[in-house]
């Protein structure tokens, strides 16, 4: 499966051709667990948290549209590439969670 196309928002964060490969990189692998239907979008907001001089000052948000259902992720980490990595891992996790959902309804189904 492939994953849909992404929008990248950056704010204070200079988005690099490099960091929107990355980014795509990154959130493919999850295209094994949609079912894709052609009416997928991907949001992906990265910002440089402002006032801030130290600690976890970047954040990253991804948004999936995918089957009238919103799958959200957000982290605030001190890079920007483990800030993406973190959200990636959360969007996995209930990715995987509801594909279990959809799994164990089938089973049912089958059972009875």
């Amino acid at each position: 499966m492939t994953f849909p196309q992404i929008s990248v928002k950056a704010t204070d964060v200079t988005l690099t051709p490099e960091l929107q490969g990355l980014i795509e990189q990154k959130l493919q692998p999850l295209g094994k667990f949609l079912h894709i239907r052609g009416d997928e979008k991907c949001d992906v907001e990265l910002e440089r948290t402002s006032g801030q001089q130290t600690g976890k000052i970047y954040r990253a948000e991804i948004n999936l549209f995918s089957g009238g259902t919103l799958y959200r992720a957000e982290a605030t980490e001190e890079q920007i590439e483990q800030a993406i990595d973190v959200a990636r891992d959360d969007l996995r996790h209930e990715l995987q969670k509801q594909s279990g959902k959809k799994r164990s309804l089938l089973q049912r189904g089958r059972r009875a």
